[in-house]
């Protein structure tokens, strides 16, 4: 897996501005507590380069790179210090083309068409749209991304918690930057509790699990049928027949033979499976992976997690 591919799997990449390189331990531990193991340390602050070198050695799982890099003195100190990937509010071509010859992922910023041919000259797929809101937000990368068809963005600036699904729900969006859950305020007042709460609010904001149906195994069709009538009979749940299992209303699936789990099985719709698939990985979380359905283009639509809970297998489902 790229750098940029794994940005792509986080989703959220906080962005953070340390004035003092005390604070890069506790609020690394935060983010990886509150399920972001990712961050975006900006260059504005002469703590960067020190706070970097904590984040990367203290916390190996984290994806750490640097930030608002204007000279490639900085991309060497960054990349030094262990960030993964450079970030700049700009595009500067001797930035890009330095960090492309050293193998080092790069997004400079884009704000208008002809940044981004120049980053298609550069050979890039993939860059920074900043300001996102001030430069004409989710319409402008909409606009923009209409003839440049293989460019993904990073939308940062003005990106919170009420406008985060609308840039992600955009499938040119690669992922998004924000600083709403690693405000400086929190930083400097020590709550560090704080942002591992916000952090984890983003997370489930960003895969939106909730329960999509419940599935019960019967012993042939025939009994199958008869408890979607059942349901149907009751509540109204209008049965639907499929070829392996009957469903009443949205909710209900009942199966024509005995299935995975010895209950049934749970389905957990999200708003993105892959991304959602790579979280709870990371939280130690492991997949079935001879259960994925996908569709014709090969996106993944379902999978089933290895453990059963309370007696009921759990699969995820993309919504």
């Amino acid at each position: 897996m790229t750098i940029i591919e794994e940005i792509s799997k986080i989703g959220i990449v906080p962005v953070i501005a340390l004035e003092d390189a005390k604070d890069a331990k506790p609020l690394a531990k935060s983010l990886c507590d509150g399920g972001l193991p990712c961050a975006e340390v900006t260059f504005r602050t002469a703590a960067a380069e020190e706070s970097i070198k904590i984040m990367t050695s203290e916390f190996p799982q984290m994806l750490v790179g640097a930030g608002t890099v204007l000279t490639t003195e900085q991309v060497d100190r960054a990349v030094k210090a262990g960030a993964k990937f450079i970030v700049s509010p700009g595009l500067n071509p001797k930035i890009v083309k330095y960090c492309l010859d050293k193998g080092v992922a790069v997004a400079p910023g884009c704000a208008n068409p002809s940044d981004v041919e120049q980053a298609i000259e550069l050979g890039l797929k993939t860059v920074k749209f900043f300001p996102a809101e001030q430069a004409g937000g989710l319409s402008m990368i909409k606009a923009m991304a209409a003839p440049y068809t293989q460019m993904t963005f990073m939308p940062t600036g003005g990106i919170n918690a009420k406008n985060l699904l609308d840039y992600l729900n955009f499938n040119k969006i690669l992922a998004c930057g924000g600083s709403w859950m690693v405000s400086k305020d929190m930083i400097s007042a020590g709550e560090f509790d704080k942002i591992t709460a916000l952090t984890r609010e983003a997370v489930d904001l960003m895969l939106g699990f909730n329960l999509a149906h419940v599935g019960i195994n019967e012993i042939d069709p025939e009994n199958a049928l008869s408890a979607a009538v059942n349901f149907e009979n009751l509540f109204g749940f209008s049965k639907k027949d499929g070829n392996s299992s009957v469903f009443a209303g949205k909710y209900v699936e009942v199966m024509k033979s005995p299935y995975l789990g010895k209950n049934g099985h749970l389905a957990i719709g999200t708003n993105f499976i892959d991304r959602a698939v790579y979280h709870l990985e990371k939280r130690g979380v492991k997949f079935d992976k001879s259960t994925e359905k996908r569709d014709p283009k090969g996106a993944l639509k379902a999978v089933y997690l290895e453990n059963e809970i309370g007696g009921f297998a759990i699969h995820l489902v993309q919504k």
